[in-house]
Parts: C-alpha cells; structure tokens; sequence
C-alpha cells in the first residue's frame, strides 16, 4: 500500500491469491465431506459449511454479474496504477478483513435476504461444487479488471442500489468477505467434535 492507496497490479494480483487459496482449500478439504459433515454445526447458532457456502453462492450471484457487466460495458478504459480507496469503500472491506492471527475482528449479522438460517431457499445442495466454480469465475474478473479504471467504475452493492462503491473497493469487500467465511470453514473443519464420514 502507498500513500496514494494500492498499486493496482499488486491489489488484484493479492485478491487473486486469496481467491485461489480458498478454491484450493475447499478442493481438498470439502469435496468429499458427507452429509453429516457438510450440515453439522459446532454449536446452535452457529452456521455449517453447506451455509456458509451458499450465503457466499448468493453474494457470487448477484455481485459476479455486476462486475462483469461494469467492466465490460464500462467507457474507462483509461488503466490507473494507483487505485485510491474511497472512505465509504475503506470502511466497508475493512471491515471485512480478517485480523493478523486470521480471526474475526467484527461479528455482523447478514441481511435477512442472504442468511441461509432464515431464508431457506438459499441452500445450495451443490454448495461445494457450485462456490468452486464461482470462484474460478472470479479469477476470471480479476484478470478482465485489469484493462479498466479501478477507481472510476462504479458498483451499485447488494442491499442498496442506490450505494455504489469503486470497483477496485468492490472486489476487495467480496474476496474479503469470501476469506472470512473461509476462515470459518476452516474452523468447523478443526473442530475437536467435527464428525467422521458415515
């Protein structure tokens, strides 16, 4: 990071690590998991993998298409090496990211309309499969990000047409957000009580 942000080479070459380290974590370590596995929670409240991995599909679904159609129809071609967050954007994947020692840093509850716990509907039964597949999608929007200008395309976010952010602050809110589910993933996976395969 600069004084002036992020060289924009080295920020999308960093979420592309990121992404690839959660495809390649979820290849091996969730693929061959079973039923029991994929639905147990390590306690009440807390969500199980198959969960966590379609909130993520219904993120991918939404923001995958906007970028996509941003970058794609966008007239900034105009390639900046530095890309300046904007305060909104900072704030927004700040709040994302994970800490130094990977934990959680803030607990948010997700909207009503993207937790699987209350609305049903959005249980992937291909939740493995499918987030493996978006995630190659978005190695995909990373590369194609490099030919616009980070800071002056424009991504209306989720839960608010209205509130766009830069899409270089974009794809850091999604693959941190992506990075942070991963991460408790990974901590049901080393739960001590994490069953056996039927």
């Amino acid at each position: 990071m600069t004084m002036k942000g992020f060289l924009s080479d080295e920020l999308l070459l960093n979420l592309r690590n990121i992404t690839h380290a959660n495809i390649s974590l979820i290849s091996k370590k969730c693929t061959h998991l079973g039923e029991n596995q994929i639905t147990w929670r390590p306690s009440k409240d807390a969500w199980n993998i198959q969960e966590v991995l379609s909130h993520l599909n219904s993120y991918s679904t939404y923001y995958h298409q906007v970028f996509l159609d941003k970058i794609q129809n966008t007239k900034f071609k105009n390639v900046k090496e530095h890309f300046v967050p904007s305060p909104l954007g900072r704030s927004a994947w700040r709040s994302m990211q994970l800490g130094r020692l990977n934990n959680v840093k803030r607990k948010f509850r997700a909207p009503r309309n993207l937790n699987p716990t209350l609305s049903p509907e959005l249980i992937d039964h291909s939740a493995v499969i499918n987030f493996i597949k978006h995630q190659e999608e978005l190695i995909t929007i990373l590369e194609q990000a490099e030919n616009v200008n980070l800071k002056k395309v424009k991504v209306p976010i989720s839960i608010s047409k209205i509130v766009r952010l830069r899409l270089g602050d974009a794809l850091m809110f999604v693959i941190y957000h992506n990075e942070r589910h991963i991460q408790q993933v990974k901590n049901i996976l080393e739960h001590p009580n994490f069953p056996k395969k039927k």
